[in-house]
Order: C-alpha cells, then structure tokens, then sequence
C-alpha cells in the first residue's frame, strides 16, 4: 500500500491521458488518479471525427476510449468540463478554473493540441469550421449532409491529412468541395511530392477541384453566412462553408506558464522531454501532441500529433511517473483513410531528409508500398491498399537506424519479401 498516500494528476481528456490513467491502475497504482478534461465528454478518440464519424460509417458512441462506467470502477476521479488555469510547481498543486487547487506527486500533461486560426477576414462568419473536439465533428457532420442535399460548397484551406479526409467525407454526402493549398501538390511536408500527385488524382476522380500555389486572403459573406473564399492570386471560390485545416499548434501555456522547457515553434514546438517522456521539471511529464520528446531511435528531437502517439504514449509517461526504466522509442505511425483508399506511413522523413523514393507494387492501381531512403537506408515507409506489412516495414526502419543499408532493385521487387532485406540474425 506503499502508493495510497500519494496523487497522480492527469491533465488532458484525451487517448493519452485516458491511456495513461489506465495503465497506471494496470501497473497496479493504488494511489489517487485525477484526471482533468475541459470538454464535458469523457476521453475519446480522434481520428474518427475526420473518418468513420464524420462520414457517417461508425455512430457517437464508437468514439470513446472507455465505457463511462469504467472511470468509476476503477477509481478513476474526473473532473470534466474544468480548465486547469495553473501549475505550482514548488506547491506542486494544479488550480481549476473553479479555483479549486489539487495537489499532485506527480503530474501528467496531455493537453494536445488545437487547430491553426486562419488570420484572414471573414472568419467569425457562421460558416468557418475547425476540426479538432466531437462537437466540431457533430457540427461539420451535419453541415456536410446539408451542403450534399442543397449542392452546395465546401472550400477547404490545406491539403493535409484532415483537409483530404474531410473532402472525402464531403464528397461521399454530394457536396461540391474546392481545396486550396499553397504547395504544388498534397500532402507536401509528410509524403513530399513524388507522392501528391497520386492523392491529387485520387480526389480529383471523385469531383474535388484543387487550386494549387495559392492561400485565402479573405472569407466574404452576407448576413453572417458565407458566400465566397478568395485567394492571393485573385481568384475568387463560390462557398457555403469553409474549414481551416492548415495544421495544429500544441497547447503549451499551462506549461509556459509554470516555466518548463519549450521547443521553438521553428523546430516543432511543444514542451520538450526526454526518451522517458519527464520535463524539465522531474515530477511532471508530458505525451501525445504537446510531448516533443527526445526519440533515441531516430536520435532527434520530434512531436508527433497522431493517434499512436497518443496510444501509447500515454502509458509510457504513466510508467515513467511510477518509476519505471523507460525509452519511448517508438517508431512514428499514422493511417488514413479516403474513398476506398487506406494507408499506413511509418518513419520520419520530413522532405531534403531523403535522397531517393522507392516504389514497390503498383502506383497505377494504388496498391504499392512507397519507400523513403538516405544513403540507401529506409527512414520511412508507406503502404497503400497493401495490409500487414506495418511490423516489416518498421524492421526496416529500425535497421537504417544501426546503418543497414538495402538494395533499392530488391526494395523495389514485390516478389523479395522485405524480411529478406534485413542482415540475417542467426
């Protein structure tokens, strides 16, 4: 009963603080577990609110990381629909906005990350949309299956990975969606654009305009409601609704606050900790979108916003909190999901990082798996409409990593399997 006097403080609502709380009660924490949210919703999970939610295939329910009941069961306190306002870190207490203070021993931060404002006029009309909470995603949800009935238009600032996922799901409800993206292709930082094409192609099949090279300067409107998106080239998109997908921004001011350290925004942002996920302070931590964690695998330091980031960061930081010996060497995985496309990256290869992209299968029928390389070494894979190949692929990465450099004509050949690529480890 060594751990009954002593309090965990969650802060973050999310999968990783979800997460995190239920791992520290599987490694047998039998001390206080708070974890604060400031949506009223019990922790859910993200990436259906831009797939199978928004586009209608899975219902409300789906999304949440555990029955509401469970919180209870195992003695999980949640303070729901709070705003943590402050850390004091020689008190060591956490204040609400209520102005209840909460002591902590140890304290998680897993407060994400929250949509990038567009700083153009015309935003605070009724049709300008974010996508980050359920609520967002109940409201584009239903926006979406209106413009579809009225034929009406979606213009969509950035082709990331929510912008092309909404225009999917806009799509897939019938309405009329025109994306705007200052790169020459999609998708442009994650896949560079050796790749974008193929996602420009894929989109366009289904009736998605792109207009390439250009930003939104303004958002027109009339009685509150939009009528058009205009760009810096002049040219002028007819819109119903607009949404700003143009990236995230980890909330690091509870942090800032209390004077932990940060990263530049140049070099990602986020509050910086070390491979056990520990901040500058050594009794507070910090995972999922907001960690910029020192990766000993890929020996960087590196903020990853996406879903298995938070999956198992969580429990990574919860470890560390009790003790543990950790190293969150993980490496970076996402998937997506648009039309009858799915795909899984994993890896780091930012562009000018790599000097060659390898393809393997076939590109035409968007069934292949497209490799990133450095001096012959694999930093990053992606397979598209080609499944369990993840754990190779990750092999792969994990070898480049120790120098293991693989042939790019026996990469590229469907008929090797990738598990013969590797050094034998007899």
């Amino acid at each position: 009963m060594v751990d009954a006097d002593r309090t965990f403080v969650i802060v973050g609502g999310g999968l990783a603080g979800a997460k995190a709380a239920e791992t520290l009660r599987a490694e047998g924490f039998n001390g206080r577990v708070i974890l604060i949210g400031d949506e009223r919703e019990h922790p859910y999970e993200r990436p259906p609110l831009s797939k199978g939610f928004l586009s209608g295939k899975e219902e409300r329910d789906s999304v949440f990381v555990h029955e509401p009941a469970w919180y209870a069961q195992n003695d999980v306190e949640l303070h729901l629909g709070q705003t943590v306002t402050a850390i004091d870190r020689e008190a060591k207490t956490v204040r609400l906005g209520d102005g209840t203070l909460i002591g902590y021993d140890k304290l998680l931060l897993a407060t994400g990350s929250e949509p990038r404002r567009l700083d153009i006029p015309g935003t605070g009309l009724a049709g300008v949309h974010h996508l980050r909470r359920l609520a967002h995603s109940e409201r584009l949800r239903n926006m979406l299956k209106a413009l579809g009935r009225d034929n009406g238009h979606l213009v969509i600032a950035g082709a990331g990975w929510i912008g092309l996922e909404v225009a999917a799901a806009a799509r897939g409800y019938g309405a009329e969606v025109t994306v705007v993206e200052p790169e020459a292709t999609p998708l442009h930082q994650v896949i560079g654009p050796e790749l974008g094409q193929i996602f420009t192609d894929l989109h366009a099949e289904h009736g998605v305009r792109f207009h390439f090279g250009a930003r939104l300067t303004e958002i027109t409107g009339q009685d509150g409601m939009v009528l058009a998106a205009r760009t810096d080239d002049g040219e002028e998109h007819p819109a119903h609704d607009v949404l700003a997908a143009i990236g995230a921004a980890p909330r690091t001011a509870l942090a800032e606050n209390a004077g932990l350290a940060l990263v530049d925004r140049a070099d990602g942002g986020g509050v910086a900790v070390d491979a056990s996920l520990r901040t500058s302070d050594p009794d507070i931590f910090a995972a999922g979108d907001v960690a910029a964690s020192h990766h000993p695998l890929l020996d960087t330091r590196l903020r990853v916003e996406h879903w298995a980031n938070a999956l198992n960061g969580g429990p990574a930081a919860a470890r560390a909190m009790l003790g543990q010996e950790v190293s969150y060497d993980r490496v970076p995985y996402f998937f997506s999901d648009q039309y009858d496309l799915g795909l899984e990256y994993s890896g780091w290869a930012p562009p000018g990082s790599y000097d060659q992209v390898v393809l393997r299968g076939d590109a035409g029928k968007r069934e292949f798996i497209a490799f990133w390389l450095q001096e012959r070494r694999v930093l990053a894979g992606m397979n598209v409409n080609v499944w369990d190949v993840t754990a190779a692929i990750q092999d792969l990465i994990r070898a480049g990593t120790k120098g293991v450099q693989v042939d790019p004509d026996r990469l590229a050949d469907p008929s090797v399997p990738l598990g013969d690529l590797l050094p034998d480890q007899s």
